[in-house]
């Protein structure tokens, strides 16, 4: 039976669902994604299944799940699905947040160099303010998340920064990529350290 690693990214109207199958080539690597909006709650099951069918899910080894920040409904639905999970097959799941995801992506379009420091990645929100996560680059290509992704404070916007740009298929990618990574470094991730992100409404428990 194939070990399967599945991470599920809905904190943007695109849900994304990647699987990789560890005992078959790479060619196994499987990416989805699907407009899902506010029928998340009734077609996130048979999107997942699509990409990989349930009775596959016993084979899953660790999962990954994008936490937000994003929309309260679509962020909380994956991060459920991926803890029950986790807790039911006992294998570890990762947390990131989608601007971490995102951020690699968006400083290769700016140009911006891993030697040039920190940066920000700043979300405005309609009639709520803004949203902004502080990321820093290595050249090898991974990145630290030096503050996760919360509502500023009013006033003039952090610098510099890049502004948040979705692209759900090469996010959910990311996110699977790192999930292979946490794999091969056996790296502990218990499921319980994994919340949504909602900066307008801070979500304490699932």
């Amino acid at each position: 039976m194939s070990r399967w690693l599945l991470a599920l990214h809905s904190s943007t109207p695109m849900l994304g669902v990647a699987a990789l199958d560890l005992d078959a080539p790479e060619a196994s690597r499987r990416v989805l994604t699907r407009p899902a909006g506010r029928e998340l709650t009734n077609g996130l099951l048979g999107v997942v299944q699509e990409l990989l069918p349930a009775d596959q899910w016993p084979s899953i080894v660790r999962l990954a799940v994008a936490k937000g920040p994003g929309g309260f409904t679509g962020t909380r639905l994956t991060v459920v699905m991926a803890r029950t999970l986790a807790q039911q097959l006992g294998c570890p799941l990762d947390g990131w947040s989608s601007f971490a995801l995102m951020a690699p992506r968006l400083a290769q379009s700016a140009s911006l160099a891993p030697v040039e420091g920190p940066f920000w990645i700043v979300q405005t929100l309609p009639r709520r303010g803004q949203v902004g996560g502080q990321y820093q680059l290595h050249p090898e290509g991974c990145v630290d998340e030096l503050q996760e992704p919360h509502l500023l404070p009013d006033g003039p916007s952090p610098s510099p920064a890049l502004t948040m740009a979705e692209n759900v298929d090469a996010d959910v990618g990311r996110l699977l990529d790192l999930c292979l990574e946490a794999y091969r470094a056996n790296a502990s991730a218990p499921w319980q350290s994994v919340l949504p992100i909602y900066p307008t409404s801070p979500v304490g428990v699932v």
